[in-house]
C-alpha cells in the first residue's frame, strides 16, 4: 500500500503566510521561509506554496519568495498561483520547485495541462480544484481564489484534467476550508474513485481523526494541512504517528 503523505500548505499574501476561512478573512500565520524550514525538519513529505491572490490580481507568482523557500527545504515542493503559460511554469521550476500547480488557468486554457505535461512530465503538473456544494447535490468549480463560479462539475472536471495529463489533483472544499470541521469526504471520495491519479484532500482538517478519515474514507493519497500546524495544534510527527497507529502506512 502506498504511504500516505502529510503536506503543509503555505498560502502567501504580500510575502506572509496567511490562513483563511472559506477563502475569506486571511489571518497572519508567519514567515514562509521560517515555516518551510520548520515543517521540513518536522518530517513533512512535501510542501505546497500558493500565492493566493495572484490569479485574482492578474499578476505572476512572487518568484523571489518561492526561490527563498525552495532553498530552505529538501523535500518535494509545489508552487502555484497566477501561472498562465508553459514559460511561467519553467520559471517556477527554475526556482527549485519540484512541481507546479494550476487552477484558474487550467479552466480557462485546458490545453495548458497537456502542454505542461509534455514539456516537464505529468509528475510536475498538479491541477488544483476548488469545489463548492450546490443545493442540488453537485460540486461546482470556482476560480480566481474562490471568487468566480464556472458552471463546471468538480468530479467531471477532475476526470478531464486527469485525461489531459495532470499527475495529481489538489482538491479543496470551499465549504470546509479553514473550518477545522473535517474534510468534505463525499467530494473527496467521488473524485478519488473517478480518477486514476493521486488526490490530495484539502480544506477542513481540525483533528488527527480528520486526517485519518481523509486518507481512508475519503480515499485521498495525501492530506493537506494548514491551521493544525500553523497554530501548533498538532505536529506533523503526531499526525504521522496517529496514522501509523491506526494502520495507515506513512514515512516516519
Amino acid at each position: 500500500m502506498v504511504s500516505r503523505r502529510i503536506i503543509p500548505a503555505l498560502d502567501i499574501q504580500e510575502g506572509r503566510v496567511v490562513k483563511c476561512v472559506r477563502f475569506l478573512n486571511p489571518r497572519d500565520a508567519g514567515d514562509p521561509v521560517d515555516l518551510a524550514r520548520l515543517y521540513d525538519a518536522e518530517g513533512a513529505d512535501e510542501i505546497v506554496f500558493l500565492d493566493i491572490t495572484a490569479s485574482h490580481e492578474k499578476r505572476g507568482i512572487i518568484l523571489d519568495v518561492a526561490r527563498r523557500v525552495a532553498e530552505e527545504v529538501f523535500i518535494p515542493f509545489t508552487v502555484g498561483g497566477g501561472i498562465r503559460t508553459v514559460e511561467e511554469m519553467r520559471e517556477i521550476l527554475k526556482t527549485g520547485a519540484d512541481k507546479i500547480f494550476i487552477n484558474s488557468s487550467a479552466v480557462r486554457t485546458p490545453d495548458l495541462i497537456g502542454e505542461g505535461a509534455d514539456r516537464f512530465g505529468s509528475q510536475c503538473i498538479v491541477v488544483a480544484i476548488d469545489g463548492k456544494l450546490r443545493p442540488d447535490g453537485w460540486y461546482e468549480v470556482y476560480v480566481n481564489g474562490g471568487r468566480t463560479p464556472t458552471g463546471l462539475d468538480a468530479v467531471h472536471w477532475a476526470e478531464e484534467v486527469a485525461r489531459r495529463g495532470a499527475g495529481e489533483i489538489l482538491l479543496t472544499s470551499m465549504d470546509a476550508d479553514g473550518t477545522q470541521a473535517g474534510y468534505e469526504l463525499t467530494l473527496t471520495r467521488r473524485v478519488a474513485d473517478t480518477v486514476p491519479i493521486p488526490v490530495i484532500a484539502s480544506g477542513g482538517a481540525g483533528t488527527l481523526q480528520h486526517i485519518y478519515e481523509g486518507v481512508t474514507t475519503g480515499g485521498a493519497e495525501a492530506a493537506l494541512v494548514a491551521s493544525l500546524i500553523h497554530y501548533q495544534i498538532h505536529s506533523i510527527r503526531e499526525m504521522k504517528t496517529y496514522l501509523r497507529d491506526h494502520g495507515v502506512p506513512v514515512r516516519l
